[in-house]
């Protein structure tokens, strides 16, 4: 079992790490938003999942199991609301692109 806590530790510190250079690393708001909403949920279940497995008590996996359920819900819903605030305040989208479109012209 503690194999099992410990990879999930990992892991979910991982995605922590990822969803924290996301964050730092992506050019605008809405990339960012994706990068802390999707890789910072994913992490911290991992690691809340490690905690309920490592201490055997009826309370803390109840916990665990509201705090799940209250990230899944929440984090979504607030990163699509300050994204249609942020779009409707005139925040353009990040165009410069390093996808080639010629290629993706000639496919049509």
């Amino acid at each position: 079992m503690q194999v099992v806590v410990a990879l999930l530790l990992i892991f979910g510190t991982l995605f922590i790490l990822i969803a924290s250079i996301g964050v730092l690393r992506m050019p605008d708001l809405y990339t960012r938003m994706h990068a802390a909403t999707k890789a910072g949920t994913v992490g911290l279940a991992a690691l809340l999942i490690a905690v309920a497995l490592s201490i055997h008590d009826l309370t803390v996996l109840s916990r665990v199991i509201g705090t799940m359920v209250f990230i899944v819900l929440t984090a979504p819903v607030a990163a699509h609301l300050l994204g249609k605030s942020m779009q409707a305040r005139g925040y353009k989208i990040w165009r410069n692109r390093s996808v080639d479109t010629q290629s993706i012209e000639q496919e049509k």
